[in-house]
C-alpha cells in the first residue's frame, strides 16, 4: 500500500509539471499579448543605411516610434534583396505586430511580402514598392512628379536648349524607374535638348564620382546634369568642381538632404527636390499606429515634393 502511494504521487507530480510546462508554451506563442510591456512592435526592414536618405527615415521612425511609446526593431539589408529576405524572415521570427519594408529591389522583395502575408502580419512598403505579394498600403512620394520637376526645372534655367547628362539610380526599383521615365517625358518634349550621356550609379556617391569623371572626359560642352538622388548629385559635383567645370554646368539632385541643401545655400548645387526622409519614416509609424488600432488607410499614400533653389533653400524643413 505504502509503494501505491508513493507511486500515485509520482504521478500527480509529474503531471502537475506537464501541465505547468503546456502552460509556458501557450503563453509564449499567443502573438502580441504575450509582449511584457503591452507595446506595439514594428518591424523595419531598410534597404541600405549606407546613405544619408535611408539613415534619415529610420531617424524619423525611431523618433515617432519614441514619442508614441511603441517598440521598432531596425534591420539594415546593404542593397542586398537576398539579405533583406533573411531580414525578413527573421523580423517574423520575432513577434512583430506589423512589418514595414523599404525594399532594395521592387521584384525580389514580392516573396517577403508574400512570406508576411503566409503569416498574417499585416505590412506595407515605403519609398519603393513592391512589385508582388498583398500590402495594405505604400507611403513614399511621386517619383514619376519629380523627375518631371527636374526636367521642367532644365528647361526652365537653360531655356530649353543645352547637352544635357542624366545620372540614373537603381533601376531595378520603382522609384528609380519613375524618376527617369518623369525626367525623360519632358527630354523627349524639349527639341532643343540633347541627352550626351545617360548611365546608372545606383544612387551611390562614389559610384556617381567615377561615372560623372568619365563623362566629363567625353564630353567637352555640358550644359546641365539630373541625378536621380542628392547622393549621386553630390558625387557628380565633386567630379564637376575637379574639372574646373562648376560655372558652366546647371545641376539639380533629388531628396534634399542637408550635404545637397548646404551646396546649394553655397552655390554649388543649382537646386535638389525636398522629398523630407525625416518625415517618411514619422508617417510609416504613424500609419502602423493607425492598422493596430483597426483604423482604415489610404492604398496609397502621397507626401508633397517641392522644388528647392536659392531662392527658398532657407525655408526648407528637413525634420
Amino acid at each position: 500500500m505504502k509503494n501505491f502511494f508513493s507511486l500515485l504521487a509520482l504521478v500527480v507530480g509529474v503531471l502537475g509539471l506537464v501541465g505547468c510546462s503546456m502552460d509556458e508554451s501557450k503563453s509564449t506563442t499567443t502573438g502580441s499579448e504575450a509582449k511584457d510591456d503591452g507595446k506595439l512592435k514594428v518591424g523595419l526592414s531598410m534597404n541600405t543605411l549606407n546613405n544619408p536618405f535611408f539613415v534619415a527615415v529610420k531617424e524619423g521612425a525611431e523618433a515617432q516610434a519614441k514619442e508614441k511609446d511603441a517598440t521598432l526593431v531596425v534591420t539594415d539589408a546593404q542593397n542586398d534583396s537576398g539579405k533583406q529576405m533573411s531580414d525578413v524572415e527573421n523580423l517574423l521570427q520575432q513577434n512583430i505586430d506589423i512589418l514595414i519594408i523599404d525594399p532594395a529591389d521592387s521584384d525580389a522583395i514580392a516573396e517577403g511580402v508574400k512570406k508576411a502575408n503566409d503569416a498574417k502580419i499585416p505590412v506595407f512598403t515605403i519609398d519603393r514598392q513592391s512589385n508582388g505579394g498583398e500590402v495594405i498600403t505604400h507611403i513614399g512620394f511621386d517619383a514619376l512628379k519629380s523627375g518631371t520637376i527636374a526636367g521642367d526645372f532644365l528647361k526652365e534655367t537653360l531655356g530649353g536648349k543645352g547637352k544635357i547628362v542624366e545620372i540614373q539610380g537603381i533601376l531595378g526599383t520603382s522609384v528609380g524607374q519613375l524618376r527617369s521615365e518623369g525626367f525623360n517625358k519632358v527630354m523627349s518634349q524639349t527639341p532643343g535638348f540633347e541627352i550626351v550621356a545617360k548611365q546608372a550609379a545606383n544612387f551611390d556617391r562614389g559610384e556617381a564620382l567615377k561615372v560623372m569623371e568619365d563623362i566629363l572626359q567625353a564630353e567637352p560642352e555640358i550644359d546641365g546634369v539630373y541625378a536621380a538622388n542628392d547622393e549621386m548629385a553630390l558625387g557628380a559635383l565633386a567630379a564637376i568642381e575637379a574639372a574646373g567645370r562648376l560655372d558652366e554646368i546647371v545641376l539639380i539632385g533629388c531628396d534634399a538632404v542637408d550635404p545637397a541643401i548646404d551646396s546649394i545655400k553655397q552655390k554649388k548645387m543649382e537646386a535638389t527636390i525636398a522629398e523630407p526622409p525625416f518625415f517618411l519614416g514619422k508617417e510609416a509609424i504613424d500609419t502602423a499606429l493607425k492598422i493596430s488600432e483597426d483604423e482604415s488607410v489610404e492604398k496609397e499614400v502621397i507626401l508633397d515634393s517641392t522644388l528647392v533653389t536659392p531662392d527658398n533653400v532657407d525655408k526648407v524643413k528637413t525634420k
